[in-house]
């Protein structure tokens, strides 16, 4: 009895070291190992076997993580207050440094884009922020970049999302594009006057060079207008009529 009691106890010894030395690393992550504290290097993926009680494994994922900045408030160059939030896409491509080099790369990742956030708008105009974006993108997916190269962190992208502006400056920018528009609309206008006016003085040329298109014209106009009932129509009877019969009612009298 006493024999199979130590058989069983050593069964469950072994079980427990085999468990703590065999590990299983996915396709997308990778184990960061330790050898009584030591560094000593990376493994995976598949199947890892580890020094019982001497080495232990820290997982590392390599996935691109998708970390939301929230809205900053900052005053941009041309003295506007705004708040802006982004998202930033990053991935480990060193799992040693990100590891060994920084606590929690992802609060620190965090913490650098919200002040990378506020000091790049900071230094940016409104009209920046809100028709050249992409620049803006840009430049801080680079600063960023920067910052955690040395924790073994690629940052891949960065948008920002959402620009809140004042009340005040909303109104603003909003009377300011309706002038915009009334200004186009009286070009445009204007534009139209000045190619009407040049095809009227071209017809009253032609006009002047035979006096009778004028009277066809007259004609064309009745045409026009005498299929409506209910309209008044004057009928303009041009002088050389009167003084044709003038000139005939001289030459009787004499």
């Amino acid at each position: 009895m006493e024999g199979l009691l130590l058989y069983f106890a050593i069964a469950i010894i072994a079980i427990i070291i085999i468990s703590s030395a065999v590990r299983i690393v996915q396709e997308y992550e990778r184990g960061v190992i330790f050898r009584l504290g030591r560094y000593v290097g990376i493994r995976g993926p598949g199947l890892v076997l580890l020094i019982p009680f001497v080495e232990r494994m820290q997982r590392m994922d390599l996935r691109v993580i998708t970390m939301d900045v929230p809205a900053q408030e900052a005053i941009t160059r041309d003295n506007v207050t705004v708040k802006v939030n982004a998202v930033v896409y990053f991935r480990i491509v060193n799992a040693a440094d990100a590891v060994l080099k920084v606590m929690d790369f992802i609060k620190a990742t965090s913490l650098l884009s919200q002040t990378t956030l506020r000091n790049v708008v900071g230094q940016s105009e409104l009209d920046d922020l809100l028709a050249r974006r992409e620049r803006l993108n840009e430049r801080l997916q680079q600063i960023i970049d920067e910052g955690t190269n040395p924790w073994g962190i690629k940052v891949s992208m960065v948008e920002t999302r959402d620009v809140e502006l004042p009340t005040g400056m909303q109104r603003a920018m909003a009377a300011q594009a309706e002038a915009e528009r009334e200004r186009r609309a009286k070009i445009v206008h204007a534009e139209g006057e000045y190619q009407a006016a040049e095809k009227l003085a071209q017809a009253a040329q032609v006009i002047a060079a035979e006096p009778a298109a004028l009277q066809l014209r007259y004609l064309q106009t009745l045409t026009t207008i005498a299929t409506e009932r209910t309209n008044t129509i004057m009928f303009p009877i041009p002088v050389d009529i009167f003084t044709a019969l003038l000139s005939k009612g001289s030459s009787h009298q004499k």
